[in-house]
């Protein structure tokens, strides 16, 4: 049950950031997934894919897929927390000034960047 919460809290946070920001992925969920969900690299990229799926990331999600690198269910939980995060993200961002978003943008990567940067952790 807390992995699907996790998986799901994952998705709507991407899902919010996306709306806000017009990211997802690559910036928002794969460090998610290694950091607080502990997967390696390659199946948090994979996963990744698998949750934005169609159309944008079948053919590298599949590959992924192929290798053993996608974890199904992680995927159809941050897919469902991104649909609704994504509506509340873009809610937010349409009521705040460019300024605004461009900083909140700025910090929310120095932050990401700098814990990826110090987080000495190998994934078992």
């Amino acid at each position: 049950m807390l992995g699907t919460l996790l998986y799901v809290a994952i998705g709507f946070g991407a899902g919010i950031l996306s709306g806000l920001f017009g990211i997802g992925g690559g910036i928002v969920i794969v460090p998610a997934l290694v950091l607080a969900a502990k997967f390696e690299q390659q199946a948090a990229v994979g996963t990744s894919l698998g949750a934005l799926l169609l159309p944008v990331g079948f053919l590298g999600a599949m590959a992924y897929h192929r290798a053993g690198h996608v974890d199904v269910k992680a995927s159809a939980l941050i897919a469902l927390g991104l649909f609704g995060g994504a509506l509340l993200g873009a809610k937010v961002a349409l009521a705040s000034t460019g300024p605004t978003l461009k900083r909140a943008f700025a910090v929310f990567l120095v932050l990401v960047a700098a814990k990826l940067f110090w987080d000495t952790r190998t994934a078992s």
